[in-house]
């Protein structure tokens, strides 16, 4: 935002004439018109001269309803264009596009003048004055820097005059040509020379007399009623303009031939009833677009510096006098036009200029389509004549055109655009308004959800998402970033707090305990979520937490969080407070599991954690316990996804499998086929260990195998970076695969994760298998009863109308029973009963296709139709 508050914001004092008709209007109306579109027309003949006034304008009126919609949706302030698009696409693409529309316009200051220059200096050239075009140009810089300086108000009364010179002009134009209209020579002008310029080129010489309608834009900070002027000024200007474009081509194609008007750039002088009044209209026309640009310029630099988003331009969002006008903006403006103009080398950079402003106009679109397409609540402008299509394309117009222009200026314009947007992405910090990025984030997420929910779950789907829960401030930034390696980049970390209580007073807790969850997680991670969550008691918030966090498919699938802190050793006095911490901690995870989340205990004192990053990244390596089950899989799988981080990339994965009795070629070979349809490179090992087996429940008894089975992992893993340590629950005390309290393990081992795993874990699924498998299966079978129950169908059908046939047969014999008779009743008795049994039998396939629909929908998969019923 602005280093100004809303409430300091001053006044605008223009209304919807002087602040948006005026400018847009004489800048439209400008040298082109008076100087060019008779050549345009020569040499395109008017039919193509008209297709190009058309095109042209298609991007002005097209702009001009995105302009409107996004204009009414939101409260305009200084900076026009920067400040619509910056507010919507945000502020990289608004800060890219803010400093090259400033230094564009600025550059076109530069280019006016050298038009009002050419044109006074042709004017005096029979005089014999020394004055040249370049003299003549920085003269009329330097008087509207002036006017400029002093500030928009004079410079608005200034326009005034200039109004009136043009508005004389054009009647004197439009005299002289129905005076001297000619019909005939509308046909012969309607097609093009020979030998003419390409379409596109003359469209390019054409195309800067329609950049002109969002100067009122510019001003949007001086403006009374922004959301009201800005539509309607833009509009009565465009619509104005485009009737005199379209009437003042048709009037030289009805009074001059193509031949005069391809090289005469004076012939709308020759054909208006007072020449000379062209002449003034001319110098007016072209003073007008620069004061235009005069005053446009410093006020997009005035509010791209007030956005903070470039440190260097800060000293230019200090406004003066009670209309805060930004001279500072001005002297630069007024600097650039002079260089430019002392330079030379036009030609070049106006063709640049024209690309800037193509590109300015099709982000107006886009970011007005992309606020639509958002379908964000907050997208109700008041304008109701505007559907997203107009912005689209109104955008994809801007580009072709661009392209069609000049495709190598094109992309040079692209790519400095993109140079700056790709600048400010690295370097702008927080944005400092709310733009409508976030608003198309969530309507992506929406459309996600609701696709990924059509689907059913698939094995090769899972990705890790997070619930990590902390309390302890301390340990916290460990969880995160220990968090952000077994996501792999492919999962969500959301970090939970629990406090207990209830009432008012828990609620302003909760909400300030968020808050500074939030901001501390951003310290270390951006791509972390903060929940915090109160209850009376934590076991039930953590079971309530569980069940209910996510969104549509995305839910809670592993819970991380901290080994309990080591500050009451058993051997003191108080160890029965341990005891009750470590029975109350298993009966958290037992929770955890028993909603059927995975569970990843993280035991890395600072001393270890720190260690790490002193370790090279090509000597780290991850340990993976193997027995074999879901666990295991887990953890070579979250092995997997650590290597995926750059620091970790280069890391070998050891995998122990002590599932093992021996360490045979086959049982080696079995292991090494596990991990090849794993698709995980890891070297394999199987580890022995014969007192395994003779651990029972006397382990508290035998201090000395316990210690054994303790060494065989602090003898394997104390070199590694990473050990991950399967684990379950036995009387609510984690312990190890050998039954052993973890806690005794611990310290003998570096960074350790403890996993267990509390749902099916599959690494070598294929796309066939799991629910998509059983749904095709239901589908089939969903197939074969409505086959059978349109056979079915078909037979009682069949059987009913040989049953009808028969009884016909009946009636027509007139009631004699003789055998033969007999035998055609009991025919059609027959008949009957067979009807009756085919019309039983397709019921039941009915129902069965019924049920087998119903059981395929419950598995998953779309609704699907059965065979319908028919009377038989």
């Amino acid at each position: 935002m602005s280093d100004r508050s809303d409430k300091t914001l001053p006044k605008g004092t223009l209304n919807t004439f002087s602040g948006v008709f005026t400018p847009s209007i004489l800048t439209i109306l400008g040298i082109i018109l008076f100087l060019r579109l008779g050549y345009v027309v020569g040499s395109a003949g008017l039919m193509q001269a008209l297709v190009i006034i058309a095109i042209a304008n298609v991007i002005s009126v097209l702009t001009s309803f995105s302009l409107a919609a996004i204009a009414t949706n939101i409260k305009v302030k200084g900076g026009g264009d920067y400040y619509l698009i910056s507010r919507t696409l945000g502020p990289e693409f608004g800060g890219a596009l803010g400093l090259v529309l400033f230094l564009a316009q600025s550059v076109s200051i530069a280019f006016y003048c050298i038009g009002f220059g050419e044109a006074l200096s042709s004017i005096m050239s029979n005089s014999g004055s020394f004055m040249t075009p370049q003299i003549i140009a920085a003269v009329a810089v330097a008087f509207l820097f002036v006017l400029a300086w002093v500030g928009a108000d004079l410079a608005t009364k200034f326009q005034y005059v200039v109004m009136a010179f043009l508005t004389i002009a054009l009647i004197s134009f439009y005299i002289g040509g129905f005076s001297n209209w000619n019909t005939s020579l509308i046909g012969a002008n309607w097609t093009k020379p020979l030998g003419g310029p390409g379409f596109w080129v003359i469209f390019a010489i054409f195309f800067p007399a329609v950049t002109g309608f969002t100067q009122g834009v510019s001003m949007s900070g001086d403006l009374k009623d922004p959301g009201k002027s800005l539509p309607t000024g833009t509009f009565l200007a465009v619509a104005i303009s485009i009737v005199i474009y379209f009437s003042v081509a048709v009037i030289f194609a009805a009074t001059s031939t193509t031949e005069i008007l391809s090289v005469d750039y004076s012939a709308m002088n020759k054909i208006s009833r007072w020449g000379f009044f062209i002449d003034a209209g001319v110098i007016a026309a072209t003073l007008s677009s620069a004061m235009a640009s005069f005053l446009g310029a410093p006020r997009i630099l005035q509010s791209l510096a007030g956005d903070r988003i470039f440190s260097f331009l800060i000293p230019f969002a200090k406004g003066f006098g009670p209309s805060q006008n930004p001279r500072r903006g001005v002297l630069l403006s007024g600097l650039i036009a002079i260089i430019t103009i002392a330079l030379g080398q036009l030609d070049l950079i106006a063709r640049l200029v024209s690309m800037f402003f193509l590109i300015s106009y099709g982000l107006l679109n886009y970011a007005t389509f992309f606020e639509a397409k958002a379908a964000s609540p907050s997208f109700r402008p008041r304008f109701r004549w505007y559907h997203p299509v107009l912005s689209l394309m109104g955008f994809v117009t801007c580009l072709g055109v661009m392209l069609a222009i000049d495709l190598k200026m094109g992309i040079v314009a692209i790519a400095i655009l993109f140079a700056i947007y790709q600048y400010l992405q690295r370097t702008a910090g927080p944005s400092r308004w709310a733009d409508s990025q976030r608003s198309h984030h969530l309507q992506r997420v929406r459309e996600n959800l609701m696709a990924a929910g059509s689907d059913p779950d698939h094995p090769r789907d899972w990705r890790p998402y997070i619930l990590a829960l902390s309390d302890d401030q301390e340990r916290r930034k460990n969880l995160l970033e220990f968090a952000s390696l077994i996501e792999g980049g492919s999962g969500i970390t959301t970090v939970a707090r629990f406090l207990q209580g209830s009432g008012p007073r828990m609620r302003k807790e909760r909400k300030a305990a968020a808050d500074a969850l939030k901001k501390e997680i951003l310290q270390h991670r951006k791509d972390a979520f903060s929940l915090v969550v109160s209850g009376p008691e934590p076991q039930t918030a953590l079971e309530t937490t569980i069940q209910s966090f996510g969104l549509g498919t995305i839910h809670a699938n592993t819970v991380l969080l901290n080994w309990m802190k080591e500050n009451t050793p058993q051997d003191e006095p108080n160890s029965h407070i341990r005891n009750r911490q470590t029975i109350r901690y298993g009966e958290s995870l037992r929770t955890a599991f028993r909603m059927g989340c995975h569970i990843v205990i993280l035991h890395a004192p600072a001393e270890k954690w720190n260690s790490l990053s002193e370790i090279d990244p090509e000597k780290h390596s991850i340990d993976v316990w193997w027995q074999g089950d879901d666990t295991s899989r887990l953890m070579l799988l979250l092995a997997f996804m650590v290597t995926k981080n750059q620091q970790w990339s280069e890391a070998i994965i050891r995998v122990f499998a002590i599932n093992y009795d021996d360490d045979s070629a086959e049982n080696m070979a079995e292991l090494q086929k596990m991990l090849e349809d794993a698709r995980i490179e890891a070297d394999a090992n199987i580890v022995l260990n014969d007192k395994k087996e003779k651990n029972d429940g006397s382990r508290n008894s035998n201090d000395t195998e316990e210690n054994t089975n303790e060494n065989i992992f602090a003898e394997l893993s104390n070199d590694s970076s990473l050990t991950f340590l399967p684990f379950t629950i036995k009387n609510s005390i984690p312990v190890d695969i050998y039954g052993n309290p973890v806690e005794h393990l611990l310290p003998k081992l570096g960074v350790t994760a403890l996993v267990m795993a509390g749902q099916d874990v599959a690494l070598d699924a294929e796309p066939e298998e799991g629910d998509a498998a059983i749904i095709a299966q239901a589908l089939d079978a969903l197939e074969m009863a409505n086959q059978r129950a349109s056979r079915a169908e078909k037979e009682a059908f069949k059987a009913a109308e040989i049953a009808t046939e028969k009884m016909q047969e009946i009636e027509l014999s007139g009631g004699r029973f003789d055998e033969k008779m007999i035998a055609k009743l009991q025919a059609a008795l027959k008949a009957r009963q067979n009807a009756d049994i085919a019309a039983k039998k397709a019921l039941k396939e009915q129902a069965k296709s019924s049920d087998a629909a119903k059981e395929a929908e419950a598995l998953g998969a779309a609704p699907v139709k059965t065979i319908p019923g028919k009377e038989s």
